[in-house]
């Protein structure tokens, strides 16, 4: 579990998240929120079966997973505008699939994820986007606004190690240092020693950024 160290909305004591599910098939919805109810982190969940009737919820709605029936960017935009959402996750049928639904929004974080994820998936995501980072697999991403995300065309003059990559993606999943060393087999010391090599070679000055930035660059998966 990812509870230590969780610096987001959902701390592992206060009350947990409202999660609203939009999808336009009843047994999707029935689903998608059984499983959403199993986990720790999840406060209620709503349903809906199109943005329209996500109206009803959005005043106490912190995160909206919405997997697309007739909804366009326009409805999103109109949803997005008047919104305190703290992330939205728009869910796609497979890996193959291209999502033109992300916000391209600073101030709301987003996930992408396939209807084919994990459970432990859609909780790294659903606490990745409460902290306020968006994940999601840059192939799988074309924001709002149109343009299409995909990881930086500069290499980094001195990449990641395979170790340095698997901490980044520890850190994706909001692993304190002690959960990273315990999970890898390897000390506190060397894990922040790992931590402090990734902020110097992706020009990050904190965890969140590192993240950030190794999702831009297509070095952080779910």
């Amino acid at each position: 579990m990812m509870r230590d160290g969780f610096q987001g909305k959902w701390d592992g004591t206060a009350d947990g998240l409202n999660i609203c599910i939009v999808a336009p098939a009843p047994a999707l919805q029935a689903g998608l929120s059984s499983m959403m109810r199993d986990l720790e982190a999840v406060e209620e969940v709503y349903v809906a079966s199109s943005l329209d009737e996500f109206e009803f919820y959005r005043a106490i709605t912190d995160i909206l997973f919405l997997y697309p029936g007739n909804e366009t960017s326009l409805d999103l935009e109109q949803v997005l505008d008047d919104s305190s959402l703290t992330g939205i996750v728009v869910l796609v049928a497979d890996e193959n699939e291209r999502s033109r639904l992300v916000p391209e929004n600073q101030d709301i974080a987003w996930g992408i994820l396939p209807l084919t994820a994990t459970v432990e998936q859609f909780e790294a995501t659903l606490l990745a986007i409460a902290a306020g980072l968006s994940i999601g697999k840059p192939a799988m991403v074309t924001f709002l606004g149109g343009s299409e995300s995909s990881p930086q065309e500069d290499p980094l003059v001195d990449p990641l190690t395979d170790r340095e990559t698997e901490v980044l993606q520890q850190l994706a999943r909001g692993k304190a240092n002690k959960q990273i060393a315990f999970e890898l087999g390897i000390s506190e010391h060397t894990v922040k020693f790992h931590i402090s090599s990734i902020y110097t070679k992706l020009g990050a000055g904190n965890r969140t950024e590192a993240v950030r930035l190794g999702v831009r660059r297509g070095l952080v998966l779910l």
